[in-house]
């Protein structure tokens, strides 16, 4: 997450009180982050946008739902983060060079906040790499890893205590994104920004298994809810790609909105939503065949996508 920050702080996170429970049970919801806007609340058996909740000009990106959907957690501007950049200029990564090299090299390192949900207190922050981006819990839930893309690497930290286990480095300029553990736990998936690829990480030894090309910009990613296909989320293309969820061959090309980043399937699996925020919208695809068959607009700069009920998608409800 690109934010602004000049000195190391936390506030409390936005909550927004949801009001899930049975009401919410009979009505599936997405939400939606806007960097502008604030949540764009989705009703997903009409398909429509219901009502935008404000936040201000924080401008909120990162969002999750607690366990029976009745608060959402959004990250912004203003308030904790999971991950989150004490020396991070706000606005998109250039392309790779010697400057940009020589500035997070320079630039304070990110930092993991650990926060208590039901004291809403900071119970420890660790310095992680730079430019935090995407987040994992390994399939056991004992780890927790971060792409850092200004340093091209991958940490690895103990969850609850935060201790350190390892970092991984990669390619020098790649800009590790997005990250999702496959369906069966033994591999992670990684998205590399500039290098127009991603990885497959063994779980065990986080060592390359497999270099996979993608299109230009590949950011989010998820597998499908039967772990038949990866989805990857190719923002600078304009193209949503397929691939097989076990070979990851290849299998087909998308056309979608512009930068589109983050994704989820609705609740029942039958559609995709993805937010793409140059095109204000949230593009509905036939989780069938990844046809386009709706924009939902009105969502400014869309950012990230939740449900209730839970569902799969490139960020999760925990």
């Amino acid at each position: 997450m690109h934010l602004k920050q000049t000195a190391v702080h936390l506030a409390l996170l936005s909550i927004v009180t949801v009001g899930a429970g049975t009401t919410q049970a009979a009505t599936p919801t997405a939400y939606v982050t806007s960097e502008t806007a604030g949540v764009g609340v989705i009703d997903l058996d009409q398909m429509t946008l219901t009502r935008t909740i404000s936040l201000g000009d924080d401008g909120p990106r990162g969002l999750s739902l607690n366990a029976d959907g009745t608060r959402l957690y959004v990250a912004n501007k203003k308030a904790a983060y999971v991950t989150y950049e004490p020396g991070e200029n706000s606005g998109p990564p250039g392309p790779p060079g010697k400057q940009a090299e020589e500035d997070n090299a320079n630039s304070p390192p990110a930092e993991i906040a650990i926060i208590d949900l039901k004291s809403l207190k900071l119970v420890r922050s660790v310095k992680s790499g730079h430019e935090t981006e995407g987040v994992e819990f390994s399939p056991d839930g004992k780890l927790l890893l971060v792409t850092n893309e200004g340093d091209d690497t991958v940490s690895v930290y103990r969850v609850g205590t935060g201790a350190p286990v390892r970092t991984v480095k990669l390619d020098k300029g790649s800009r590790p994104r997005g990250i999702k553990a496959s369906p069966d736990g033994k591999q992670y998936v990684v998205t590399l920004e500039n290098t127009n690829r991603f990885l497959v990480l063994n779980a065990g030894d986080l060592k390359t298994v497999k270099t996979v090309d993608t299109k230009q910009g590949p950011y989010g990613v998820a597998f499908d809810p039967s772990g038949k296909h990866l989805l990857v989320a190719a923002a600078r293309d304009r193209t949503l790609q397929v691939f097989d969820g076990k070979t990851y061959e290849h299998v087909s090309d998308v056309p979608v909105g512009q930068r589109c980043w983050h994704f989820s399937f609705t609740p029942d699996g039958s559609k995709l939503l993805l937010a793409c925020g140059r095109s204000n919208a949230v593009y509905v695809l036939d989780a069938t065949n990844y046809q386009t068959i709706k924009q939902i607009g009105d969502i400014p700069l869309a950012w990230g996508v939740v449900t209730y009920p839970r569902s799969t998608g490139s960020i999760e409800s925990r």
